[in-house]
């Protein structure tokens, strides 16, 4: 099949768009508003996109507390979204009333960042401190903004529980990363095989 995204005429009984870019890493966003609450969100539009420096980014479907607290004190935390943690990274999905705290929704532990000031999952085996480099919204061909918010930063600080580590290595096998499918569909990475790449 194939069919033009402007119509977006597919004849399926969802959009299947967020299903084929998949599987997409969590990113379980922990932010401080400017008065002191504390939120907790997953997004599965996460990535990183530079190692030098560590950049990671994350966009939110709507002006929505995370990007709000980011804007307001330039930090945020990434806590790995785990499978063991499934449910709890559900749990915060929750839209909670703005000033709620979205880990004691889920009974989280948070723990204060060491370089920033957000607080990030303490039963995680992973989590990044990032300071906010830039947010923006992305513009289609038209010219139109996106409703999404596009925010940006650099990692500055890293946690790892000692659990997570196997020969030397953040051991996927152990910690079996959280991915988001599409529609209401979750995988984990636990499954994993090495490649070497060729040289010539």
């Amino acid at each position: 099949m194939f069919y033009d995204t402007a119509a977006n005429r597919h004849g399926l009984p969802h959009d299947p768009f967020k299903a084929i870019v998949s599987p997409r890493p969590i990113g379980w966003i922990g932010t401080r508003a400017a008065g002191g609450s504390q939120n907790l969100a997953p997004y599965s539009f996460f990535n990183a996109i530079s190692d030098r420096p560590k950049l990671v980014m994350f966009s939110s479907s709507g002006y929505k507390d995370s990007v709000r607290n980011i804007e307001e004190t330039g930090a945020f935390t990434a806590s790995f979204a785990s499978r063991n943690l499934s449910a709890a990274v559900n749990l915060t999905s929750v839209a909670a009333p703005h000033g709620e705290s979205e880990f004691e929704v889920a009974g989280l532990t948070p723990v204060e960042g060491t370089l920033v000031k957000a607080p990030f999952v303490g039963e995680a085996f992973a989590a990044l401190e990032c300071r906010m480099t830039e947010i923006f919204r992305p513009k289609g061909l038209d010219g139109v903004v996106s409703e999404s918010y596009v925010v940006f930063g650099e990692v500055v600080g890293i946690h790892i529980r000692d659990e997570a580590i196997r020969d030397g290595r953040f051991d996927a096998a152990t910690v079996r990363p959280l991915a988001r499918l599409g529609y209401m569909d979750y995988c984990d990475g636990g499954d994993v095989f090495e490649m070497v790449r060729p040289r010539r």
